[in-house]
Protein backbone atom coordinates (compact mmCIF):
# COMPACT_ATOMS: atom_id res chain seq x y z
CA UNK A 1 0.00 0.00 0.00
CA UNK A 2 1.32 3.44 -0.94
CA UNK A 3 0.72 6.64 1.02
CA UNK A 4 0.95 10.04 -0.65
CA UNK A 5 1.14 13.48 0.94
CA UNK A 6 0.14 16.74 -0.79
CA UNK A 7 1.58 19.92 0.76
CA UNK A 8 -0.06 23.26 -0.01
CA UNK A 9 1.64 26.60 -0.39
CA UNK A 10 1.34 29.16 2.38
CA UNK A 11 4.59 31.15 2.73
CA UNK A 12 5.49 31.30 6.45
CA UNK A 13 2.52 29.10 7.31
CA UNK A 14 4.22 26.41 5.23
CA UNK A 15 6.59 25.85 8.16
CA UNK A 16 3.70 23.86 9.65
CA UNK A 17 4.41 21.19 7.01
CA UNK A 18 7.67 20.47 8.80
CA UNK A 19 5.80 19.82 12.04
CA UNK A 20 3.44 17.52 10.16
CA UNK A 21 6.38 15.58 8.71
CA UNK A 22 7.99 15.23 12.14
CA UNK A 23 4.75 13.89 13.63
CA UNK A 24 4.26 11.39 10.78
CA UNK A 25 7.80 10.14 11.39
CA UNK A 26 7.04 9.58 15.08
CA UNK A 27 3.81 7.81 14.16
CA UNK A 28 5.87 5.62 11.79
CA UNK A 29 3.74 6.59 8.79
CA UNK A 30 5.94 5.85 5.79
CA UNK A 31 5.48 8.19 2.83
CA UNK A 32 5.80 6.83 -0.70
CA UNK A 33 5.18 10.06 -2.65
CA UNK A 34 5.12 13.78 -1.86
CA UNK A 35 3.38 16.37 -4.02
CA UNK A 36 4.11 19.99 -3.16
CA UNK A 37 3.62 23.56 -4.28
CA UNK A 38 5.46 26.72 -3.22
CA UNK A 39 6.52 26.47 0.46
CA UNK A 40 5.05 22.96 0.52
CA UNK A 41 7.33 21.94 -2.34
CA UNK A 42 10.38 23.35 -0.56
CA UNK A 43 9.51 21.46 2.62
CA UNK A 44 8.84 18.28 0.66
CA UNK A 45 11.99 18.42 -1.46
CA UNK A 46 14.36 19.10 1.42
CA UNK A 47 12.72 16.36 3.48
CA UNK A 48 12.92 13.91 0.56
CA UNK A 49 16.59 14.87 0.13
CA UNK A 50 17.33 13.59 3.64
CA UNK A 51 17.08 16.72 5.81
CA UNK A 52 15.20 16.28 9.06
CA UNK A 53 12.22 18.60 9.77
CA UNK A 54 14.27 20.27 12.52
CA UNK A 55 17.20 20.87 10.14
CA UNK A 56 14.91 22.45 7.55
CA UNK A 57 13.36 24.65 10.25
CA UNK A 58 16.80 25.84 11.27
CA UNK A 59 17.68 26.74 7.68
CA UNK A 60 14.44 28.71 7.26
CA UNK A 61 15.09 30.65 10.47
CA UNK A 62 18.65 31.48 9.44
CA UNK A 63 17.72 32.69 5.97
CA UNK A 64 15.55 35.70 5.26
CA UNK A 65 14.05 36.01 1.78
CA UNK A 66 14.37 39.76 2.04
CA UNK A 67 18.11 39.46 2.65
CA UNK A 68 18.75 37.21 -0.32
CA UNK A 69 16.28 38.65 -2.84
CA UNK A 70 17.79 41.40 -4.97
CA UNK A 71 15.51 44.15 -6.41
CA UNK A 72 15.65 44.45 -10.20
CA UNK A 73 12.48 46.37 -11.09
CA UNK A 74 12.26 44.52 -14.37
CA UNK A 75 9.28 44.13 -16.65
CA UNK A 76 8.12 40.80 -15.27
CA UNK A 77 8.95 41.02 -11.56
CA UNK A 78 10.47 43.12 -8.82
CA UNK A 79 13.12 40.69 -7.62
CA UNK A 80 15.49 38.03 -8.88
CA UNK A 81 15.70 34.55 -7.41
CA UNK A 82 19.43 34.27 -8.18
CA UNK A 83 20.51 34.13 -4.54
CA UNK A 84 17.73 31.68 -3.70
CA UNK A 85 19.00 29.48 -6.53
CA UNK A 86 22.50 29.55 -5.04
CA UNK A 87 21.12 28.47 -1.68
CA UNK A 88 19.19 25.57 -3.23
CA UNK A 89 22.34 24.50 -5.06
CA UNK A 90 24.41 24.79 -1.88
CA UNK A 91 22.20 22.45 0.13
CA UNK A 92 20.78 20.21 -2.59
CA UNK A 93 23.67 20.24 -5.06
CA UNK A 94 24.08 22.15 -8.32
CA UNK A 95 23.42 18.90 -10.22
CA UNK A 96 20.40 17.92 -8.10
CA UNK A 97 17.81 15.80 -9.91
CA UNK A 98 14.49 14.32 -8.81
CA UNK A 99 15.82 10.80 -9.29
CA UNK A 100 18.32 11.21 -6.41
CA UNK A 101 15.67 12.04 -3.79
CA UNK A 102 15.01 9.41 -1.13
CA UNK A 103 11.24 9.84 -1.62
CA UNK A 104 9.69 10.63 -5.03
CA UNK A 105 8.46 14.23 -5.24
CA UNK A 106 6.18 16.04 -7.69
CA UNK A 107 6.47 19.85 -7.91
CA UNK A 108 3.60 22.01 -9.12
CA UNK A 109 4.16 25.28 -11.01
CA UNK A 110 2.05 27.58 -13.19
CA UNK A 111 2.90 27.98 -16.88
CA UNK A 112 2.07 31.62 -17.54
CA UNK A 113 1.96 31.71 -21.33
CA UNK A 114 -0.48 28.80 -21.64
CA UNK A 115 -2.24 29.51 -18.36
CA UNK A 116 -2.04 25.91 -17.17
CA UNK A 117 -0.60 23.91 -14.30
CA UNK A 118 2.72 22.17 -14.95
CA UNK A 119 4.01 19.20 -12.96
CA UNK A 120 7.66 18.18 -12.61
CA UNK A 121 8.97 14.87 -11.26
CA UNK A 122 12.13 14.05 -13.20
CA UNK A 123 15.35 15.67 -14.35
CA UNK A 124 16.62 19.01 -13.05
CA UNK A 125 15.31 19.71 -9.54
CA UNK A 126 16.46 23.28 -8.90
CA UNK A 127 14.60 25.06 -11.70
CA UNK A 128 11.12 23.66 -10.89
CA UNK A 129 11.75 24.35 -7.18
CA UNK A 130 12.63 27.96 -8.02
CA UNK A 131 9.59 28.25 -10.29
CA UNK A 132 7.13 27.11 -7.64
CA UNK A 133 8.65 29.73 -5.31
CA UNK A 134 8.28 32.60 -7.79
CA UNK A 135 5.31 34.57 -6.48
CA UNK A 136 3.81 36.53 -9.42
CA UNK A 137 4.79 40.21 -9.69
CA UNK A 138 7.04 39.98 -6.61
CA UNK A 139 9.53 37.69 -8.36
CA UNK A 140 10.55 37.24 -11.95
CA UNK A 141 9.10 34.06 -13.48
CA UNK A 142 11.50 31.21 -14.24
CA UNK A 143 12.24 30.16 -17.82
CA UNK A 144 12.74 26.41 -18.06
CA UNK A 145 12.18 23.90 -20.88
CA UNK A 146 10.62 26.60 -23.08
CA UNK A 147 8.10 27.38 -20.36
CA UNK A 148 7.56 30.59 -18.38
CA UNK A 149 6.88 29.39 -14.84
CA UNK A 150 5.75 30.88 -11.53
CA UNK A 151 4.16 29.86 -8.23
CA UNK A 152 1.96 26.82 -8.77
CA UNK A 153 -0.46 27.96 -6.07
CA UNK A 154 -1.90 30.46 -8.52
CA UNK A 155 -3.92 27.66 -10.16
CA UNK A 156 -3.48 24.70 -7.81
CA UNK A 157 -2.61 25.29 -4.17
CA UNK A 158 -3.59 21.76 -3.14
CA UNK A 159 -1.68 19.48 -5.54
CA UNK A 160 -3.50 16.29 -4.61
CA UNK A 161 -4.21 15.50 -8.29
CA UNK A 162 -0.82 13.86 -9.06
CA UNK A 163 -1.31 11.38 -6.20
CA UNK A 164 -4.32 9.80 -7.92
CA UNK A 165 -3.40 6.57 -9.65
CA UNK A 166 -0.09 6.55 -7.77
CA UNK A 167 -1.21 6.17 -4.14
CA UNK A 168 -3.77 4.16 -2.19
CA UNK A 169 -4.05 6.77 0.56
CA UNK A 170 -3.98 10.48 -0.34
CA UNK A 171 -3.46 12.92 2.54
CA UNK A 172 -3.71 16.64 1.89
CA UNK A 173 -2.16 19.23 4.19
CA UNK A 174 -3.65 22.71 3.89
CA UNK A 175 -2.00 25.51 5.89
CA UNK A 176 -4.29 28.38 4.86
CA UNK A 177 -7.51 28.06 6.86
CA UNK A 178 -9.65 31.17 6.48
CA UNK A 179 -10.12 33.42 9.48
CA UNK A 180 -13.78 34.45 9.22
CA UNK A 181 -13.34 37.11 11.89
CA UNK A 182 -10.45 39.01 10.34
CA UNK A 183 -10.06 42.69 11.17
CA UNK A 184 -8.41 44.34 8.17
CA UNK A 185 -6.86 47.72 8.92
CA UNK A 186 -4.09 48.22 6.35
CA UNK A 187 -3.66 48.02 2.59
CA UNK A 188 -1.04 45.32 3.15
CA UNK A 189 -3.47 43.16 5.10
CA UNK A 190 -6.19 43.67 2.47
CA UNK A 191 -3.85 42.61 -0.34
CA UNK A 192 -2.76 39.55 1.62
CA UNK A 193 -6.39 38.70 2.37
CA UNK A 194 -7.45 39.08 -1.26
CA UNK A 195 -4.70 36.75 -2.45
CA UNK A 196 -5.57 34.17 0.18
CA UNK A 197 -9.29 34.20 -0.63
CA UNK A 198 -8.62 33.91 -4.35
CA UNK A 199 -6.22 31.00 -4.02
CA UNK A 200 -8.48 29.25 -1.50
CA UNK A 201 -11.12 28.84 -4.19
CA UNK A 202 -8.91 26.52 -6.23
CA UNK A 203 -8.23 24.51 -3.05
CA UNK A 204 -11.94 23.93 -2.42
CA UNK A 205 -12.27 22.33 -5.85
CA UNK A 206 -9.83 19.59 -4.84
CA UNK A 207 -10.72 18.81 -1.23
CA UNK A 208 -12.98 15.93 -2.27
CA UNK A 209 -9.94 14.23 -3.81
CA UNK A 210 -8.29 13.86 -0.39
CA UNK A 211 -8.86 10.69 1.61
CA UNK A 212 -7.93 12.80 4.63
CA UNK A 213 -7.40 16.54 5.01
CA UNK A 214 -5.09 17.96 7.66
CA UNK A 215 -5.83 21.65 8.24
CA UNK A 216 -4.60 23.17 11.54
CA UNK A 217 -7.13 25.89 12.31
CA UNK A 218 -4.71 27.73 14.61
CA UNK A 219 -2.77 28.83 11.53
CA UNK A 220 -5.51 31.28 10.56
CA UNK A 221 -4.10 33.67 13.16
CA UNK A 222 -0.67 33.86 11.51
CA UNK A 223 0.29 36.09 8.60
CA UNK A 224 1.84 34.73 5.44
CA UNK A 225 4.97 36.68 6.38
CA UNK A 226 5.23 35.51 10.02
CA UNK A 227 8.64 33.85 9.59
CA UNK A 228 9.74 35.17 12.99
CA UNK A 229 7.13 32.88 14.51
CA UNK A 230 8.48 29.81 12.71
CA UNK A 231 8.90 27.83 15.94
CA UNK A 232 5.26 28.38 16.90
CA UNK A 233 4.02 27.46 13.43
CA UNK A 234 6.17 24.32 13.40
CA UNK A 235 4.74 23.28 16.77
CA UNK A 236 1.16 23.82 15.58
CA UNK A 237 1.67 21.45 12.64
CA UNK A 238 3.36 18.90 14.89
CA UNK A 239 0.78 18.89 17.71
CA UNK A 240 -2.18 18.94 15.32
CA UNK A 241 -0.93 15.89 13.41
CA UNK A 242 -0.28 13.90 16.58
CA UNK A 243 -3.83 14.71 17.68
CA UNK A 244 -5.10 13.41 14.33
CA UNK A 245 -3.45 10.01 14.79
CA UNK A 246 -6.75 8.11 15.08
CA UNK A 247 -8.08 9.68 11.87
CA UNK A 248 -4.84 8.93 10.03
CA UNK A 249 -4.76 5.30 11.11
CA UNK A 250 -8.46 4.89 10.32
CA UNK A 251 -8.08 6.03 6.71
CA UNK A 252 -5.03 3.80 6.27
CA UNK A 253 -6.86 0.81 7.76
CA UNK A 254 -9.87 1.43 5.50
CA UNK A 255 -7.62 1.44 2.46
CA UNK A 256 -6.15 -1.88 3.58
CA UNK A 257 -9.64 -3.32 3.84
CA UNK A 258 -9.49 -3.70 7.60
CA UNK A 259 -12.72 -3.34 9.62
Amino acid sequence: MKIGLALSGGAARGVAHLGVLKALEELEIKLDLISGVSSGAIAGVFYAAGFSPEEILRLIKELSVFKIARPIFGKLGLMHLDEVEKLFEKYLGADAVFEKLKIPVIITATELNEGVTAYFSSGNLIKPLLATSAVPILYQPVSYNNKLLCDGGLLNNMPIDPLHGNCDVKIGVHVNPINHNANLRTIRSMIERSVQLGINNNVKLRLHLCDLLLEPQELQHYRLTSFRKADEIFEIGYRYTLNMEKNIRKVISSSQGEP
